[in-house]
């Protein structure tokens, strides 16, 4: 039987070295929303920081589970599905949140399904699942440069820091992907797309 609990999955790499980069927005979301809900991460099989926690919003409560893989991006689907074999939570009660750069910094799209858009940790997780059925917040990060050295520059980009400009405006931007999470799963997909996506 299905849990009644929620996956919310941040993506990103672990280790100091990519703290702070395009890449790890997922992982950034997830410690905002783990700080918010007072959620404490521990080991999950060496796949994931894993924590439990509980949103109450509206007078309703969602008890969910905040993770981090620890696989590195490429393998992100190892630890979500792990999670959910574990914990018997269905696809469609999962949100992955990642960076995408096809949407510009600062903009926010939330959908269920569809390509992965060329993003190996959705890729992933597709794999893994053995569908594409479940939720994304999708972070902007804009892309670099287009050119002769074009997956170069897009490996660099992703793996890179932000500007003075865009740091200064990343907390308001990660509490949106924070929010934009929290809405997916207490409203619905359609509210939370027309609340962020036409931004």
């Amino acid at each position: 039987m299905a849990s009644a609990f929620w996956l919310i999955a941040g993506l990103g790499n672990p280790g100091s070295k990519y703290d702070g980069t395009r890449h790890n927005m997922g992982f950034m979301t997830a410690d905002v929303l783990a700080e918010r809900w007072s959620v404490a991460f521990a080991d999950h099989k060496g796949l994931a920081k894993l924590g439990k926690g509980a949103m109450d919003l509206e007078g309703r409560t969602v008890k969910f589970f905040l993770a981090k893989p620890l696989t590195y991006m490429n393998d992100s689907g190892d630890a979500v599905a792990s999670i959910c074999s574990y914990y018997h939570i269905a696809p469609d009660h999962v949100v992955a949140i990642h960076d995408d750069m096809d949407l510009e910094f600062g903009r926010i799209k939330v959908k269920i399904g569809g390509s992965a858009g060329g993003h190996n940790g959705i890729k992933s997780i597709d794999r893994s699942l053995g569908t594409n059925g479940y939720s994304r917040v999708r972070m902007g990060v804009g892309h670099a440069q287009r050119g002769a050295h074009a997956h170069d520059n897009t490996v660099n980009w992703v793996l890179g820091g932000f500007s003075g400009d865009q740091r200064a405006k990343l907390p308001d931007f990660l509490a949106d992907g924070a929010d934009a999470a929290e809405t997916l799963i207490y409203d619905g997909l359609a509210q939370a797309q027309e609340r962020f996506n036409g931004r």
